[in-house]
């Protein structure tokens, strides 16, 4: 047969055998090589391509993998006389999940962006020594599977943490790592089972909320919120029969507000009387900069029905993906065996590194300097916006800027994108844009003087034009 003709680019990414590969893959599938063609022998296609016999023979044992070709022996080496279907390929969507949500995963955390830590106050050698020294820990572990519900001794430092800091007292056995709040989410669905398929939620809340309710066959029933929070009369009203709310008691998503204590006490009442359950998601942690947070709802239920979910993104990195769920003890069995089935921990090194980073008080420390250095760039964004908001529309690690009646603020942010500005919309936190309050989110985490005057400036120049 001829020779195969195809060039091989030594400099590039992709190994040599799998480029000849996927020539001689190409070369088959286009028709070029008939079926029963016999390919060249190793040694020979190896000095026709200037490669070794190695690399050929680790070309065509893959491609026999694939069905592609057959090897007879001493014969030699054909393509195959039955080749296997090649599925049609269906039109690949491009955008993001949840575009809503993720906008840009591959880019740095822009000015304003909201929901990621300081990019330049976090202790990245210390992270990484002890990231380092807990890798090599993970690797010299006996090769056995893991406790599917976390690291124990993990669990057992986020259980102090706990007590400590959110005044909720629970043993390690109570405790379920998970991957982040959506993790967390997804596995307190499926464990408590529930008849009703309504579910309160805050209005307006966290949208990922929404969307896993709906994608898990539950129907998001709208509470509205004022300055106490959620308001569970209207609850009451709107969906007797539910028998789950998803909360954000500490620090409302996105207003910011605390739930207070006369609504605490309602909500735990109505799960009481109702056979319901209470997620609580203190997404926030104890990263409250004015006052002192709050205990968590979970801390006054003496009846077993909050589900508390906490998470490292916003205290330590998003990329971590790492979270935590704290169930009643009567549920502890049922979610380890939950956990087990559907979503076991994973991710052993950065388990470890956590735990030291709380055992060794990295963590206490860590969070005292982020809300000393959160305060002052919120108070230097403040005096950037000459008192056109107030600490009162401060929203959790972000300052609201409201909008006029009848501007888009969805429009604006995505106009923001072009000077890299990553303010986020409030709007697309109600739950119907009907009675939808406009407004923009602007994240304090990540701003540094000069960057921040200019980011405003141009951001402030938007607005004016989109008001016009």
């Amino acid at each position: 047969m001829n020779k195969l003709r195809f060039s091989l680019d030594r400099q590039g990414k992709q190994s040599l055998s799998e480029q000849i590969r996927f020539s001689i893959a190409d070369a088959i599938r286009q028709g070029h090589l008939y079926e029963g063609a016999r390919l060249p022998s190793w040694r020979d296609l190896g000095a026709q391509l200037g490669v070794s016999r190695g690399t050929i023979k680790t070309a065509y044992d893959r491609l026999s993998d694939d069905q592609l070709v057959v090897s007879k022996g001493a014969a030699g080496t054909f393509v195959s006389s039955v080749l296997p279907a090649v599925p049609e390929m269906a039109a690949v969507a491009s955008r993001l999940p949840l575009p809503d949500l993720y906008q840009d995963l591959d880019s740095v955390p822009k000015l304003f962006q909201v929901g990621v830590p300081a990019q330049d106050a976090f202790p990245f050698k210390q992270w990484s020594r002890i990231m380092l020294r807990c890798t090599r820990k993970a690797v010299a572990e006996s090769l056995r599977y893991p406790d599917p519900r976390g690291e124990s001794q993990l669990r057992k430092e986020i259980a102090a943490y706990l007590a400590v800091s959110r005044g909720l007292l629970c043993s390690a056995e109570q405790i379920i790592i998970t991957n982040g709040y959506a993790g967390a989410l997804g596995l307190a669905l499926h464990l408590l089972r529930l008849d009703s398929r309504r579910v309160w939620v805050e209005n307006p809340g966290y949208p990922l909320t929404r969307h896993a309710l709906s994608l898990a066959g539950y129907t998001s029933v709208p509470i509205p919120v004022d300055d106490q929070g959620i308001c569970v009369e209207q609850g009451i009203a709107l969906a007797a029969d539910a028998r789950l709310a998803v909360v954000t008691p500490s620090q409302q998503a996105p207003l910011g507000m605390q739930l207070s204590l006369n609504r605490r006490q309602a909500l735990l009442i109505w799960a009481r009387e109702n056979a319901g359950w209470i997620i609580e998601d203190d997404y926030l942690s104890e990263l409250q900069l004015s006052g002192q947070a709050t205990p968590a709802l979970a801390s006054l239920d003496r009846e077993g029905r909050v589900i508390h979910i906490g998470t490292f993104s916003k205290t330590i990195s998003p990329r971590l993906r790492l979270g935590f769920m704290v169930v009643p003890a009567k549920l502890s069995e049922r979610a380890g065996d939950t956990a087990a089935a559907l979503s076991p921990a994973s991710g052993l090194p950065s388990q470890l590194a956590v735990a030291e980073f709380l055992r060794d008080g990295h963590y206490l420390r860590h969070i005292r300097r982020m809300k000393r250095l959160y305060r002052q760039r919120r108070d230097g964004l403040l005096a950037l916006m000459n008192g056109s908001v107030s600490l009162s529309d401060m929203a959790g690690l972000s300052l609201m800027l409201a909008l006029e009646e009848g501007m888009d603020d969805v429009a604006i942010a995505e106009a923001a994108q072009a000077f890299n500005l990553a303010p986020m919309p409030l709007s697309p936190w109600y739950a119907t844009q009907a009675g939808a309050r406009k407004g923009l989110l602007l994240g304090v985490t990540n701003l540094s003087s000069p960057a921040c005057e200019e980011g405003y400036q141009q951001l402030a120049a938007l607005i004016d034009r989109h008001h016009r």
